[in-house]
Protein backbone atom coordinates (compact mmCIF):
# COMPACT_ATOMS: atom_id res chain seq x y z
CA UNK A 1 0.00 0.00 0.00
CA UNK A 2 1.42 3.37 -1.04
CA UNK A 3 -1.35 5.54 0.37
CA UNK A 4 -3.24 5.24 3.61
CA UNK A 5 -5.67 7.47 5.42
CA UNK A 6 -7.56 7.66 8.68
CA UNK A 7 -10.65 9.68 9.52
CA UNK A 8 -11.93 10.79 12.93
CA UNK A 9 -14.93 12.62 14.31
CA UNK A 10 -18.54 12.19 15.37
CA UNK A 11 -21.61 13.26 13.43
CA UNK A 12 -22.49 16.03 15.91
CA UNK A 13 -19.01 16.61 17.30
CA UNK A 14 -16.93 19.76 16.73
CA UNK A 15 -15.42 18.63 13.42
CA UNK A 16 -14.39 15.76 11.19
CA UNK A 17 -10.75 15.20 10.31
CA UNK A 18 -8.53 13.04 8.14
CA UNK A 19 -4.85 12.37 7.57
CA UNK A 20 -3.62 11.14 4.17
CA UNK A 21 -0.12 9.68 4.19
CA UNK A 22 2.10 8.70 1.26
CA UNK A 23 1.03 11.42 -1.15
CA UNK A 24 3.93 12.65 -3.33
CA UNK A 25 5.24 16.20 -3.35
CA UNK A 26 4.56 18.62 -6.16
CA UNK A 27 0.88 17.87 -6.81
CA UNK A 28 -1.16 21.07 -7.28
CA UNK A 29 -4.20 21.15 -4.98
CA UNK A 30 -7.23 23.22 -5.99
CA UNK A 31 -9.18 23.95 -2.79
CA UNK A 32 -12.21 25.10 -4.81
CA UNK A 33 -12.28 21.73 -6.58
CA UNK A 34 -12.14 19.98 -3.19
CA UNK A 35 -15.12 21.97 -1.98
CA UNK A 36 -17.07 21.28 -5.16
CA UNK A 37 -16.77 17.58 -4.37
CA UNK A 38 -18.03 18.25 -0.84
CA UNK A 39 -21.07 20.06 -2.26
CA UNK A 40 -21.77 17.15 -4.62
CA UNK A 41 -21.91 14.75 -1.67
CA UNK A 42 -24.48 16.95 0.05
CA UNK A 43 -26.74 17.07 -2.99
CA UNK A 44 -29.25 14.64 -4.44
CA UNK A 45 -33.02 14.42 -4.17
CA UNK A 46 -34.17 12.70 -0.99
CA UNK A 47 -31.57 14.09 1.40
CA UNK A 48 -32.64 15.08 4.92
CA UNK A 49 -32.64 18.27 6.97
CA UNK A 50 -29.01 17.98 8.05
CA UNK A 51 -27.92 19.03 4.58
CA UNK A 52 -29.73 22.35 5.05
CA UNK A 53 -27.56 23.04 8.11
CA UNK A 54 -24.10 21.99 6.96
CA UNK A 55 -22.07 23.78 4.30
CA UNK A 56 -19.07 21.49 4.16
CA UNK A 57 -15.80 23.29 3.46
CA UNK A 58 -12.40 21.62 3.64
CA UNK A 59 -9.68 23.23 5.71
CA UNK A 60 -6.17 22.04 4.88
CA UNK A 61 -4.11 21.93 8.07
CA UNK A 62 -0.85 20.34 6.92
CA UNK A 63 1.02 18.81 4.01
CA UNK A 64 0.30 21.57 1.50
CA UNK A 65 2.08 24.89 1.03
CA UNK A 66 1.09 27.49 -1.51
CA UNK A 67 -1.38 25.10 -3.10
CA UNK A 68 1.20 22.33 -3.70
CA UNK A 69 1.71 19.11 -1.72
CA UNK A 70 4.93 18.73 0.27
CA UNK A 71 5.20 14.92 0.39
CA UNK A 72 4.35 14.97 4.09
CA UNK A 73 1.02 13.83 5.59
CA UNK A 74 -1.92 15.89 4.36
CA UNK A 75 -4.27 16.85 7.22
CA UNK A 76 -7.84 17.89 6.43
CA UNK A 77 -10.70 19.18 8.57
CA UNK A 78 -14.41 19.86 8.03
CA UNK A 79 -16.31 21.78 10.70
CA UNK A 80 -19.70 20.52 11.87
CA UNK A 81 -21.88 23.62 11.84
CA UNK A 82 -24.56 21.80 13.85
CA UNK A 83 -22.19 21.29 16.80
CA UNK A 84 -23.29 24.38 18.79
CA UNK A 85 -26.76 22.84 19.09
CA UNK A 86 -25.19 19.65 20.47
CA UNK A 87 -22.28 20.99 22.50
CA UNK A 88 -23.82 20.15 25.89
CA UNK A 89 -24.15 16.53 24.72
CA UNK A 90 -21.24 15.98 22.34
CA UNK A 91 -18.42 18.16 23.65
CA UNK A 92 -15.26 16.03 24.04
CA UNK A 93 -14.65 17.75 27.39
CA UNK A 94 -18.03 18.45 28.95
CA UNK A 95 -20.49 16.31 27.00
CA UNK A 96 -23.12 14.62 29.17
CA UNK A 97 -23.43 10.82 28.97
CA UNK A 98 -27.07 10.04 28.36
CA UNK A 99 -27.87 13.46 26.95
CA UNK A 100 -30.22 12.93 24.01
CA UNK A 101 -29.62 9.26 24.73
CA UNK A 102 -30.56 6.51 22.30
CA UNK A 103 -31.81 3.29 23.90
CA UNK A 104 -34.04 1.81 21.17
CA UNK A 105 -31.69 0.38 18.50
CA UNK A 106 -32.65 0.70 14.85
CA UNK A 107 -32.76 -2.58 12.89
CA UNK A 108 -30.18 -2.50 10.14
CA UNK A 109 -27.95 0.09 11.83
CA UNK A 110 -24.80 -0.37 13.92
CA UNK A 111 -26.70 0.64 17.10
CA UNK A 112 -27.23 -2.73 18.78
CA UNK A 113 -24.12 -4.55 17.52
CA UNK A 114 -21.93 -1.57 18.42
CA UNK A 115 -23.44 -1.31 21.88
CA UNK A 116 -22.74 -4.98 22.50
CA UNK A 117 -19.17 -4.69 21.21
CA UNK A 118 -18.12 -1.55 23.11
CA UNK A 119 -20.40 -2.05 26.14
CA UNK A 120 -22.31 1.18 25.57
CA UNK A 121 -25.76 1.51 27.09
CA UNK A 122 -26.38 4.87 25.45
CA UNK A 123 -26.25 3.96 21.77
CA UNK A 124 -25.50 7.54 20.76
CA UNK A 125 -21.90 6.57 21.46
CA UNK A 126 -22.22 4.18 18.51
CA UNK A 127 -24.41 5.97 16.01
CA UNK A 128 -22.45 9.22 16.15
CA UNK A 129 -19.45 7.52 14.56
CA UNK A 130 -21.39 4.95 12.51
CA UNK A 131 -23.27 7.81 10.86
CA UNK A 132 -22.71 8.37 7.15
CA UNK A 133 -21.59 11.87 8.14
CA UNK A 134 -18.10 10.28 8.33
CA UNK A 135 -18.11 9.95 4.55
CA UNK A 136 -17.58 13.70 4.24
CA UNK A 137 -13.94 13.10 5.08
CA UNK A 138 -13.63 10.24 2.64
CA UNK A 139 -14.90 12.55 -0.08
CA UNK A 140 -12.29 15.11 0.99
CA UNK A 141 -9.52 12.51 0.84
CA UNK A 142 -10.83 11.21 -2.48
CA UNK A 143 -10.92 14.74 -3.85
CA UNK A 144 -7.19 15.09 -3.14
CA UNK A 145 -6.53 11.74 -4.84
CA UNK A 146 -8.62 12.78 -7.85
CA UNK A 147 -6.31 15.72 -8.40
CA UNK A 148 -3.39 13.32 -8.73
CA UNK A 149 -5.36 11.14 -11.18
CA UNK A 150 -6.32 14.18 -13.22
CA UNK A 151 -2.64 15.00 -13.76
CA UNK A 152 -2.45 11.65 -15.56
CA UNK A 153 -5.77 12.11 -17.42
CA UNK A 154 -7.75 9.53 -15.44
CA UNK A 155 -11.23 10.98 -14.85
CA UNK A 156 -13.61 9.40 -12.31
CA UNK A 157 -17.36 9.54 -12.98
CA UNK A 158 -20.48 7.89 -11.57
CA UNK A 159 -24.16 7.47 -12.40
CA UNK A 160 -27.18 6.21 -10.46
CA UNK A 161 -28.69 3.12 -12.09
CA UNK A 162 -31.69 2.43 -9.85
CA UNK A 163 -33.67 3.75 -6.92
CA UNK A 164 -36.21 1.43 -5.37
CA UNK A 165 -37.84 -0.48 -8.23
CA UNK A 166 -37.12 2.24 -10.79
CA UNK A 167 -34.22 1.37 -13.08
CA UNK A 168 -32.38 3.36 -15.73
CA UNK A 169 -30.71 2.53 -19.00
CA UNK A 170 -27.01 2.98 -18.13
CA UNK A 171 -25.11 5.58 -20.10
CA UNK A 172 -22.00 4.28 -21.84
CA UNK A 173 -19.14 6.07 -20.11
CA UNK A 174 -16.37 6.58 -22.65
CA UNK A 175 -13.82 9.28 -23.38
CA UNK A 176 -15.65 10.76 -26.35
CA UNK A 177 -18.91 10.96 -24.38
CA UNK A 178 -17.53 11.89 -20.98
CA UNK A 179 -18.68 15.50 -20.96
CA UNK A 180 -22.12 14.51 -22.25
CA UNK A 181 -22.62 11.86 -19.56
CA UNK A 182 -21.29 14.09 -16.80
CA UNK A 183 -23.61 16.87 -17.87
CA UNK A 184 -26.64 14.60 -17.86
CA UNK A 185 -25.72 13.16 -14.46
CA UNK A 186 -25.01 16.47 -12.77
CA UNK A 187 -28.23 18.04 -14.10
CA UNK A 188 -30.36 15.20 -12.71
CA UNK A 189 -31.73 15.57 -9.15
CA UNK A 190 -30.87 11.91 -8.53
CA UNK A 191 -27.61 11.86 -10.58
CA UNK A 192 -29.10 9.58 -13.24
CA UNK A 193 -28.21 10.14 -16.91
CA UNK A 194 -31.54 8.65 -18.10
CA UNK A 195 -33.98 11.61 -17.91
CA UNK A 196 -37.16 9.49 -17.96
CA UNK A 197 -35.85 7.15 -15.25
CA UNK A 198 -34.71 10.16 -13.23
CA UNK A 199 -38.27 11.52 -13.13
CA UNK A 200 -39.63 8.12 -12.02
CA UNK A 201 -37.00 7.93 -9.28
CA UNK A 202 -37.99 11.35 -7.93
CA UNK A 203 -41.62 10.23 -7.81
CA UNK A 204 -40.63 7.03 -5.98
CA UNK A 205 -38.73 9.06 -3.36
CA UNK A 206 -41.75 11.33 -2.86
CA UNK A 207 -43.98 8.28 -2.35
CA UNK A 208 -41.54 6.77 0.16
CA UNK A 209 -41.44 10.08 2.08
CA UNK A 210 -45.23 10.15 2.33
CA UNK A 211 -45.21 6.59 3.66
CA UNK A 212 -42.45 7.19 6.23
CA UNK A 213 -40.20 4.79 4.31
CA UNK A 214 -36.69 4.88 2.83
CA UNK A 215 -35.27 3.65 -0.48
CA UNK A 216 -32.03 2.10 -1.66
CA UNK A 217 -30.69 1.52 -5.15
CA UNK A 218 -27.58 1.06 -7.23
CA UNK A 219 -24.86 3.12 -8.91
CA UNK A 220 -21.85 2.68 -11.16
CA UNK A 221 -18.41 4.28 -10.90
CA UNK A 222 -16.03 4.33 -13.86
CA UNK A 223 -12.40 5.40 -14.19
CA UNK A 224 -11.12 6.07 -17.71
CA UNK A 225 -7.59 5.86 -19.15
CA UNK A 226 -6.35 3.47 -16.47
CA UNK A 227 -3.10 1.91 -17.72
CA UNK A 228 -2.49 -1.84 -17.69
CA UNK A 229 -0.55 -3.11 -14.70
CA UNK A 230 -2.23 -1.72 -11.58
CA UNK A 231 -2.77 -4.30 -8.85
CA UNK A 232 -1.36 -7.84 -8.85
CA UNK A 233 -2.34 -11.47 -9.16
CA UNK A 234 0.41 -12.51 -6.75
CA UNK A 235 -1.45 -12.08 -3.43
CA UNK A 236 -5.17 -11.85 -2.66
CA UNK A 237 -4.97 -8.49 -0.93
CA UNK A 238 -3.07 -6.88 -3.81
CA UNK A 239 -5.73 -7.73 -6.38
CA UNK A 240 -7.19 -4.52 -7.76
CA UNK A 241 -10.73 -5.89 -7.95
CA UNK A 242 -10.51 -7.01 -4.31
CA UNK A 243 -9.40 -3.53 -3.25
CA UNK A 244 -12.11 -1.81 -5.28
CA UNK A 245 -14.80 -4.11 -3.91
CA UNK A 246 -13.68 -3.56 -0.32
CA UNK A 247 -13.64 0.21 -0.75
CA UNK A 248 -17.12 0.41 -2.26
CA UNK A 249 -18.50 -2.08 0.27
CA UNK A 250 -17.22 0.21 3.03
CA UNK A 251 -19.66 2.94 1.98
CA UNK A 252 -22.49 2.87 4.56
CA UNK A 253 -25.53 0.77 3.56
CA UNK A 254 -23.80 -0.79 0.52
CA UNK A 255 -24.51 -4.53 0.67
CA UNK A 256 -23.19 -5.81 -2.68
CA UNK A 257 -20.48 -4.85 -5.17
CA UNK A 258 -20.06 -5.89 -8.81
CA UNK A 259 -16.98 -5.51 -11.01
CA UNK A 260 -17.84 -5.08 -14.67
CA UNK A 261 -20.71 -7.36 -15.71
CA UNK A 262 -20.09 -9.76 -12.83
CA UNK A 263 -23.72 -10.60 -12.08
CA UNK A 264 -24.66 -11.02 -15.73
CA UNK A 265 -21.71 -13.18 -16.79
CA UNK A 266 -22.32 -15.54 -13.86
CA UNK A 267 -25.22 -16.96 -15.89
CA UNK A 268 -23.44 -17.15 -19.26
CA UNK A 269 -21.26 -19.71 -20.97
CA UNK A 270 -17.56 -18.93 -20.94
CA UNK A 271 -17.41 -17.98 -24.61
CA UNK A 272 -19.89 -15.17 -23.95
CA UNK A 273 -18.40 -14.00 -20.65
CA UNK A 274 -14.86 -13.03 -21.67
CA UNK A 275 -13.46 -10.07 -23.61
CA UNK A 276 -11.75 -11.29 -26.80
CA UNK A 277 -8.39 -9.73 -27.66
CA UNK A 278 -7.64 -8.11 -31.03
CA UNK A 279 -4.76 -6.21 -32.55
CA UNK A 280 -4.42 -3.91 -35.58
CA UNK A 281 -2.08 -1.18 -36.72
CA UNK A 282 -4.41 1.65 -35.76
CA UNK A 283 -5.61 0.54 -32.33
CA UNK A 284 -2.90 -1.86 -31.29
CA UNK A 285 -3.96 -4.48 -28.71
CA UNK A 286 -7.58 -3.80 -27.79
CA UNK A 287 -10.97 -5.25 -26.81
CA UNK A 288 -14.41 -4.77 -28.33
CA UNK A 289 -16.15 -5.47 -25.00
CA UNK A 290 -15.40 -4.77 -21.34
CA UNK A 291 -17.35 -7.37 -19.41
CA UNK A 292 -14.43 -7.73 -16.99
CA UNK A 293 -14.74 -4.11 -15.92
CA UNK A 294 -11.12 -3.33 -16.71
CA UNK A 295 -9.62 -5.95 -14.37
CA UNK A 296 -8.35 -9.43 -15.21
CA UNK A 297 -6.59 -11.62 -12.66
CA UNK A 298 -6.56 -8.75 -10.18
CA UNK A 299 -4.65 -6.48 -12.60
CA UNK A 300 -5.93 -3.55 -14.65
CA UNK A 301 -5.96 -4.47 -18.35
CA UNK A 302 -6.17 -1.02 -19.94
CA UNK A 303 -9.95 -0.92 -20.32
CA UNK A 304 -12.06 1.49 -18.21
CA UNK A 305 -12.59 0.35 -14.63
CA UNK A 306 -16.30 -0.23 -13.89
CA UNK A 307 -17.59 -0.89 -10.38
CA UNK A 308 -21.22 -1.07 -9.26
CA UNK A 309 -22.53 -0.74 -5.73
CA UNK A 310 -25.92 -1.84 -4.39
CA UNK A 311 -27.25 0.12 -1.44
CA UNK A 312 -29.96 -1.04 0.95
CA UNK A 313 -32.64 1.39 2.17
CA UNK A 314 -31.43 3.59 5.03
CA UNK A 315 -32.22 2.00 8.43
CA UNK A 316 -33.70 5.17 9.95
CA UNK A 317 -37.35 5.47 8.96
CA UNK A 318 -40.02 7.88 10.08
CA UNK A 319 -42.33 4.89 10.44
CA UNK A 320 -39.96 2.90 12.68
CA UNK A 321 -39.71 -0.88 12.94
CA UNK A 322 -40.17 -2.91 16.14
CA UNK A 323 -37.23 -2.83 18.54
CA UNK A 324 -36.62 -3.03 22.30
CA UNK A 325 -35.94 -0.42 24.97
CA UNK A 326 -32.58 -1.39 26.46
CA UNK A 327 -33.43 0.33 29.75
CA UNK A 328 -36.48 -1.87 30.42
CA UNK A 329 -36.14 -4.83 28.05
CA UNK A 330 -39.67 -4.14 26.83
CA UNK A 331 -40.87 -3.93 23.24
CA UNK A 332 -40.65 -0.47 21.68
CA UNK A 333 -40.43 1.29 18.36
CA UNK A 334 -36.92 1.92 17.03
CA UNK A 335 -35.40 5.34 17.64
CA UNK A 336 -35.84 8.00 14.96
CA UNK A 337 -32.91 10.25 14.10
CA UNK A 338 -33.00 13.01 11.52
CA UNK A 339 -32.22 11.18 8.28
CA UNK A 340 -32.48 10.98 4.52
CA UNK A 341 -35.25 9.26 2.59
CA UNK A 342 -32.79 8.18 -0.10
CA UNK A 343 -29.02 8.69 -0.21
CA UNK A 344 -28.14 6.71 -3.35
CA UNK A 345 -27.03 9.83 -5.29
CA UNK A 346 -24.78 10.84 -2.39
CA UNK A 347 -23.45 7.29 -2.05
CA UNK A 348 -22.40 7.40 -5.71
CA UNK A 349 -20.29 10.49 -4.98
CA UNK A 350 -18.75 8.81 -1.93
CA UNK A 351 -18.02 5.73 -4.05
CA UNK A 352 -16.24 7.94 -6.59
CA UNK A 353 -14.02 9.16 -3.75
CA UNK A 354 -13.08 5.74 -2.39
CA UNK A 355 -12.48 4.39 -5.91
CA UNK A 356 -10.24 7.39 -6.62
CA UNK A 357 -8.24 6.57 -3.49
CA UNK A 358 -7.85 2.89 -4.49
CA UNK A 359 -6.73 3.77 -8.02
CA UNK A 360 -4.34 6.46 -6.78
CA UNK A 361 -2.92 3.99 -4.26
CA UNK A 362 -2.40 1.31 -6.92
CA UNK A 363 -0.97 3.90 -9.33
CA UNK A 364 1.61 5.09 -6.80
CA UNK A 365 2.36 1.49 -5.87
CA UNK A 366 3.25 0.81 -9.52
CA UNK A 367 4.90 4.12 -10.42
CA UNK A 368 5.92 5.22 -6.95
CA UNK A 369 8.15 8.15 -6.22
CA UNK A 370 8.49 10.83 -3.58
CA UNK A 371 7.63 13.61 -6.02
CA UNK A 372 5.16 14.10 -8.86
CA UNK A 373 8.09 14.51 -11.25
CA UNK A 374 9.51 11.12 -10.29
CA UNK A 375 6.10 9.42 -10.60
CA UNK A 376 5.57 11.00 -14.03
CA UNK A 377 8.99 9.79 -15.24
CA UNK A 378 8.21 6.23 -14.15
CA UNK A 379 4.80 6.39 -15.83
CA UNK A 380 6.23 7.65 -19.14
CA UNK A 381 8.70 4.75 -19.23
CA UNK A 382 5.90 2.26 -18.62
CA UNK A 383 3.78 3.71 -21.42
CA UNK A 384 6.76 3.62 -23.78
CA UNK A 385 7.32 -0.04 -22.92
CA UNK A 386 3.67 -0.87 -23.57
CA UNK A 387 3.78 0.84 -26.97
CA UNK A 388 7.03 -0.76 -28.10
CA UNK A 389 6.49 -4.29 -26.81
CA UNK A 390 2.71 -4.75 -26.64
CA UNK A 391 1.55 -2.30 -29.34
CA UNK A 392 -0.75 -0.71 -26.76
CA UNK A 393 -2.17 2.67 -27.73
CA UNK A 394 -4.76 3.08 -25.03
CA UNK A 395 -3.62 6.28 -23.34
CA UNK A 396 -1.14 9.11 -23.73
CA UNK A 397 0.67 11.34 -21.28
CA UNK A 398 2.97 14.24 -22.00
Amino acid sequence: MALRFLTAGESHGPALSAILEGFPSGVPIDIEALNREMARRQGGYGRGGRMAIERDQVRILAGVRGGVTLGTPVALEVENLDFPSWEDVMSPVSGREGGRGVYRPRPGHADLAGGMKYRHRDLRNVLERASARETAMRVAVGAVCRQLLEVFSMPVVSQVLSIGKETATPAAIAGDRLDEVRGAVESSPVRCADAEASARMVAAIDAARRDGESLGGSFEVAVLNVPPGLGSHAQWDRRLDCRLAAAVMSVPAVKAVEIGDGMTVAGLRGSLAQDAIYCDAQRGVHRLTNRAGGVEGGISNGEPLRVRGYMKPIPTMYRPLPSVDLRTGEAAQAAVERSDICAVPAAAVVAEAVVAWVVADAFLEKFGGDSLEEVADNYRRHLQYLREVWRWTGTSFS
